[in-house]
């Protein structure tokens, strides 16, 4: 009986990990249809690149819990045509972090022309992101953390660390993590990192996959919520 009941919620547990967010079509062409950026869709994930001009900065970004790859697409185009950076958004097991946080160290191979690597992630993408890093697991050497709507748990230990680059973006209006429990957790990260609050942002709208269940409704259209995330995320890969 017992085992009959760990079969059937491992089976549950695989279904409902396998049914994700999916991305929303027409954001999704828009940033493929942008020629200031090119999108592929590779083995790895979603390769995003600057038509012109490459940075030699990279970002590996991991999606939030059951939500794909692609959903991010719309949300980094923006960030990329201002910046130049190249942007990695992997597949992950089961649309998990928790089941994949060392993703990173592998598909940074789909840009060898990246010299300067960023981890960073959506939600609890973004806490497994920051517990790879701290971890020190891996071979690529973490220039930094860009987190949206995330947090690094305690364990991941990077409250003392000074060689780490991190950016913190909370949404106002964020339903699944609020602004106060980003606040809650900022002792987490180093004491330089920035953390900004993107006023009339919820949850989703770090993406583009719809309306999340627990979400608050935004105040802020997908397009602006795009803009002044793109806006904040720029600002910081770009400075000195």
């Amino acid at each position: 009986m017992c085992t009959t009941l760990v079969l059937v919620a491992a089976t549950a547990f695989v279904v409902w990990a396998l049914n994700p967010y999916r991305a929303e079509p027409e954001p999704l062409a828009l940033a493929e249809r942008d020629p200031a950026v090119v999108v592929e869709r590779g083995s790895d994930g979603v390769l995003i690149t600057p038509a012109e001009h490459p940075s030699g900065t990279g970002v590996v970004f991991y999606p939030g819990a059951r939500v794909e790859a692609d959903a991010y697409a719309a949300s980094w185009a923006p960030v990329v045509a201002r910046t130049g950076v190249t942007v990695i958004v992997p597949d992950l097991r089961l649309n998990l972090a928790l089941l994949d946080s060392a993703r990173g160290e592998s598909v940074v191979g789909a840009a060898p022309e990246v010299s300067e690597w960023y981890l960073g992630g959506h939600s609890m993408g973004g806490a497994f992101a920051a517990q790879h890093v701290g971890s020190g697991d891996g071979d690529v050497p973490w220039a930094g953390l860009v987190l949206w709507a995330s947090y690094a748990p305690e364990g991941a230990d990077l409250a003392d660390r000074d060689d780490l680059d991190v950016l913190s973006v909370a949404g106002g209006r964020d339903g699944i993590l609020s602004p106060s429990e980003v606040a809650e957790r900022r002792p987490h990260l180093p004491g330089d990192a920035d953390a900004e609050v993107i006023e009339g942002m919820n949850h989703a709208q770090f993406g583009a996959y719809g309306a999340q269940s627990g979400d608050a409704e935004p105040e802020l259209t997908d397009a602006q919520a795009h803009e002044a995330l793109a806006e904040v995320t720029a600002a910081f890969l770009l400075r000195d």
